[in-house]
Protein backbone atom coordinates (compact mmCIF):
# COMPACT_ATOMS: atom_id res chain seq x y z
CA UNK A 1 0.00 0.00 0.00
CA UNK A 2 1.15 3.33 -1.05
CA UNK A 3 1.87 6.05 1.34
CA UNK A 4 1.03 9.78 1.39
CA UNK A 5 2.45 13.08 2.45
CA UNK A 6 2.21 16.89 2.13
CA UNK A 7 4.88 18.58 1.76
CA UNK A 8 5.00 21.89 2.40
CA UNK A 9 7.38 25.14 1.54
CA UNK A 10 7.65 29.10 1.31
CA UNK A 11 8.07 31.53 -0.94
CA UNK A 12 8.86 35.86 -1.04
CA UNK A 13 5.71 35.82 -3.75
CA UNK A 14 3.45 34.41 -4.90
CA UNK A 15 5.07 34.20 -8.00
CA UNK A 16 7.43 32.01 -7.04
CA UNK A 17 4.72 29.63 -5.15
CA UNK A 18 3.20 29.55 -8.63
CA UNK A 19 6.18 28.46 -10.72
CA UNK A 20 6.99 25.57 -8.19
CA UNK A 21 3.78 24.19 -8.02
CA UNK A 22 3.59 24.08 -11.69
CA UNK A 23 6.86 22.45 -11.69
CA UNK A 24 5.57 20.07 -9.69
CA UNK A 25 2.40 19.47 -11.03
CA UNK A 26 3.79 19.39 -14.83
CA UNK A 27 6.77 16.83 -13.59
CA UNK A 28 4.20 14.49 -12.16
CA UNK A 29 6.03 14.88 -8.88
CA UNK A 30 2.47 16.75 -7.15
CA UNK A 31 -0.83 15.55 -7.62
CA UNK A 32 -1.92 19.10 -6.46
CA UNK A 33 -0.26 22.60 -4.80
CA UNK A 34 -2.71 24.87 -3.20
CA UNK A 35 -1.47 28.06 -2.49
CA UNK A 36 -2.20 30.54 0.72
CA UNK A 37 -0.71 34.10 1.60
CA UNK A 38 0.44 36.09 2.02
CA UNK A 39 0.72 34.89 5.50
CA UNK A 40 3.38 36.16 8.01
CA UNK A 41 6.43 34.44 9.06
CA UNK A 42 8.38 36.27 11.98
CA UNK A 43 11.09 33.39 12.34
CA UNK A 44 15.22 34.12 13.38
CA UNK A 45 17.84 33.87 10.40
CA UNK A 46 21.25 34.39 10.85
CA UNK A 47 21.02 36.10 14.55
CA UNK A 48 18.23 38.46 13.72
CA UNK A 49 14.40 38.13 14.09
CA UNK A 50 12.63 38.63 10.50
CA UNK A 51 8.72 39.52 10.10
CA UNK A 52 7.82 39.28 6.49
CA UNK A 53 4.98 38.15 4.50
CA UNK A 54 5.32 34.88 2.61
CA UNK A 55 2.96 32.53 0.55
CA UNK A 56 2.23 29.19 1.28
CA UNK A 57 2.54 25.85 -0.67
CA UNK A 58 0.79 22.61 0.34
CA UNK A 59 1.97 19.67 -2.17
CA UNK A 60 -0.04 16.70 -2.01
CA UNK A 61 2.10 13.74 -3.44
CA UNK A 62 3.15 10.31 -2.57
CA UNK A 63 5.78 9.80 0.18
CA UNK A 64 8.48 8.11 -2.24
CA UNK A 65 8.82 10.84 -4.47
CA UNK A 66 9.57 12.78 -1.03
CA UNK A 67 13.72 13.25 -2.50
CA UNK A 68 12.32 13.98 -5.70
CA UNK A 69 10.02 16.68 -4.61
CA UNK A 70 12.96 18.11 -2.16
CA UNK A 71 15.61 18.66 -5.16
CA UNK A 72 12.88 19.80 -7.69
CA UNK A 73 11.88 22.59 -4.94
CA UNK A 74 15.53 23.45 -4.47
CA UNK A 75 15.98 23.77 -7.97
CA UNK A 76 13.31 26.08 -8.32
CA UNK A 77 13.40 27.95 -4.94
CA UNK A 78 15.01 31.52 -4.52
CA UNK A 79 16.12 30.99 -0.64
CA UNK A 80 19.06 30.11 0.70
CA UNK A 81 17.39 27.86 2.95
CA UNK A 82 13.98 27.01 2.01
CA UNK A 83 11.48 25.21 4.40
CA UNK A 84 11.14 21.73 2.99
CA UNK A 85 8.73 19.96 5.38
CA UNK A 86 6.88 16.72 4.73
CA UNK A 87 4.12 15.02 7.01
CA UNK A 88 2.08 11.94 6.60
CA UNK A 89 -1.38 11.80 5.25
CA UNK A 90 -2.61 9.37 7.69
CA UNK A 91 -5.98 9.08 6.54
CA UNK A 92 -7.42 10.27 3.26
CA UNK A 93 -10.47 9.15 1.49
CA UNK A 94 -10.10 6.27 -1.00
CA UNK A 95 -11.37 8.46 -3.92
CA UNK A 96 -9.01 11.18 -3.32
CA UNK A 97 -6.29 9.39 -2.69
CA UNK A 98 -6.93 6.92 -5.62
CA UNK A 99 -7.05 10.50 -7.85
CA UNK A 100 -3.06 11.04 -6.19
CA UNK A 101 -1.70 8.03 -7.71
CA UNK A 102 -3.33 8.64 -10.74
CA UNK A 103 -2.18 11.73 -11.47
CA UNK A 104 1.33 10.72 -10.34
CA UNK A 105 1.59 7.93 -13.55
Amino acid sequence: MKSYIQVTTTTATKEQAEKIAQYLVETNLAACVQITGPITSIYRWKGKVENTQEWLCLIKTQDDLFNKVEAAIKSQHLYETPEIIAVPIVKGSKEYLTWIDDELR
